[in-house]
């Protein structure tokens, strides 16, 4: 299960590092993908930032199931935003949203932890 971990928080690093730095530098697929879903380009910075902070943040101990979900919610973002705006496939982003969900189940003894149970160990 370690090593399924490992290779799925390095997949999801490499997408959301890399997608978010492209977000963070303006560039211009980047920008026209923001010009079109028409919320402004500060949503650009602030899902480049949720991007590569959860990037980095499933590498830190007991945070796997934060970032995961963060993560994940911007894939429910971004399929939405293919499905109903850009079109024409959301299949990239249902992929990173199904392994965000794996991560989840591989630490889903996290999740009391980020919920703030009192019984969280």
């Amino acid at each position: 299960m370690t090593y399924l971990s490992i290779g799925l928080r390095a997949v999801l690093t490499l997408a959301f590092a890399a997608a978010g730095l492209a977000k963070l530098a303006g560039v211009d697929m980047m920008v026209g993908t923001f010009d079109a879903i028409g919320v402004g380009q500060w949503f650009r910075y602030v899902t480049g930032i949720i991007e590569v902070g959860g990037a980095i943040l499933l590498w830190i101990p007991h945070r796997q199931v934060l970032a995961a979900g963060l993560l994940g919610a911007t894939m429910v973002g971004a399929v939405l935003a293919h499905m109903f705006i850009l079109g024409p496939s959301a299949v990239p982003a249902i992929g990173l949203g199904l392994i965000c969900a794996a991560v989840i189940a591989l630490h889903r003894d996290q999740i009391g932890q980020v919920l703030g149970s009192r019984n969280a160990t």
